[in-house]
């Protein structure tokens, strides 16, 4: 018999109902908030609240609002408020009953600006450094590579700063009081100084980002995304936000400091593609014993442009003995001077000897005569360029580009492509957001029971005296039972300033 709808009367009370029971067990956010720490916020933010005034929205609440705002890829902070009490995992999640207030969608971007990146960032390395005690890092390798994103202003509000029409414009003039603020104050330094990026533009809008053109696109507003990743489990192990129009080069060795410092490992090869491949990227890795498998920039351009047609530099002869260099034609190069900023010396030839040669038109169109360069480490340069050359560089330089084309596709589910926040420490704390979902993500896919990110604590509370009193550092601390820590304490005479239920957290 065929049933049908009575007439539904809402329930005034319900008394078998169990928010508990309604989130299953096999549940993203339940695997989360079983496994990650979110009160170490706390400690982190307690200097940027005072004592007195009204009760504000606990930290890890906040923060847990900003991870499902990421996770989730809820469009705006507003209607990531109004579906929260349409669902029943994200009340859950963030530890309200179905009758509790949620908060103002204004709590989250207070929050950011109170806060600022430090807690964002420090969010990010313990998820590392769970991952690295999980043993899901190996540190070895680095993976590196850069990804524009579509910044969040128009190019209608780019002006010229050398124009005069500038002072026309009204939103110009707001901007130039407000950055005056800034610099007054001394705050957001990062932000100031990336503000000055581009020259000749500015956007009113968003006076960090810059005017970018890759290929043969338009040019547009962007920042970009730099990243390293080990290749193990494919972690990402550090991570920076620059304006658009930064050169991937730059940030080599950046990336390098980073990873070693939020793994405690040692890098003994770069990988990265032709971008990365400057001479003063080669030697900085020659200095720290760090295998550059990246192709040269200078010869990856060989052949084209101006130089096509013309002899490489592997075809020119360097003499030691004289310090001179020998050309195909047999002819003498003779050292001129040396330029301080780059490092190199010039060697050229007279314009008479090469206008008689018949070899001219392969050895340089300049009309002076053919000038050559010799950079001043010029051995361990050609022993660095061998090295990434070899087999095993190209093969690495292969498997880089599948490993962050996937980690870059697996980031764009989370908004990856474009920021959702104006001025570059904003959009620095989106990145640390995406990067520690995509994190958590592995951590709780290939560890079946992963360690709490409780390290990290310890570290803080005990002190950089604790890593002197231990010579094997704080994987020796994490494995010590909790009702030895005090004890610790009290040998570092902490006595009075720490108990074991803060060093808990």
């Amino acid at each position: 018999m065929m049933g049908r709808q009575s007439k539904v009367q809402s329930k005034l009370f319900y008394s078998t109902f169990i928010l508990e029971q309604r989130v299953r067990k096999n549940h993203i956010v339940r695997k989360v908030k079983r496994h990650i720490d979110f009160d170490f916020i706390y400690n982190e933010v307690k200097d940027t609240y005072g004592i007195n005034g009204n009760e504000s929205v606990p930290p890890p609440t906040i923060l847990k609002m900003m991870l499902l705002l990421i996770f989730y890829n809820v469009r705006s902070e507003r209607e990531l408020v109004a579906t929260i009490p349409e669902r029943l995992d994200w009340p859950w999640f963030l530890d309200y009953d179905l009758d509790d207030d949620i908060p103002n969608h204004s709590v989250l971007s207070k929050a950011r600006t109170r806060w600022g990146v430090e807690a964002f960032k420090t969010f990010f390395e313990r998820i590392v450094w769970q991952c690295a005690q999980a043993g899901l890092i190996d540190g070895s390798k680095l993976f590196m590579d850069s990804s524009i994103v579509q910044a969040d202003a128009s190019n209608n509000s780019v002006v010229n700063k050398q124009s005069l029409k500038r002072y026309l414009n009204k939103s110009y003039q707001i901007l130039e009081s407000r950055l005056e603020q800034e610099q007054q104050s001394g705050k957001n330094d990062q932000t100031i100084k990336s503000g000055a990026a581009n020259k000749k533009y500015i956007s009113t809008t968003d006076p960090d980002v810059s005017v970018t053109r890759r290929s043969k696109g338009k040019s547009k507003l962007k920042y970009q995304i730099h990243r390293g990743l080990d290749q193990k489990r494919e972690v990402i192990t550090a991570t920076e936000v620059t304006p658009g129009e930064v050169h991937e080069a730059h940030l080599l060795e950046s990336l390098i400091d980073t990873h070693e410092k939020n793994t405690e490992t040692t890098v003994e090869t770069a990988v990265a593609d032709r971008k990365y491949g400057s001479i003063e990227n080669y030697l900085a890795c020659r200095d720290r014993d760090i295998k550059a498998h990246f192709s040269s920039l200078e010869q990856t351009q060989k052949g084209t442009g101006t130089k096509k047609g013309i002899f490489p530099k592997e075809a020119f002869t360097y003499n030691a003995d004289t310090d001179t260099i020998t050309c195909p034609a047999g002819q003498t190069l003779k050292r001129r001077k040396f330029f301080k900023k780059r490092q190199h010396y010039e060697y050229i030839a007279t314009a008479g000897t090469c206008n008689r040669c018949q070899l001219k038109k392969q050895c340089t169109k300049a009309k002076s005569g053919l000038t050559l360069k010799r950079h001043i480490r010029q051995d361990d340069l050609e022993s660095m360029l061998e090295q990434a050359d070899s087999p095993e560089s190209k093969k690495d330089i292969k498997t880089r580009q599948h490993l962050m084309e996937r980690t870059s596709a697996q980031a764009t589910r989370y908004g990856y492509q474009r920021a959702r926040w104006r001025r570059l420490w904003r959009v620095q704390i989106q990145e640390y957001l995406t990067a520690t979902i995509q994190n958590i993500k592995i951590l709780l896919k290939d560890v079946k029971e992963p360690a709490p990110a409780l390290e990290m604590q310890v570290a803080k509370a005990v002190g950089d005296k604790a890593s002197r009193t231990i010579p094997h550092g704080l994987s020796q601390l994490f494995a010590l039972q909790w009702r030895d820590i005090a004890g610790i304490c009290l040998t570092l005479g902490q006595n009075t300033a720490y108990q074991p239920a803060e060093i808990i957290g």
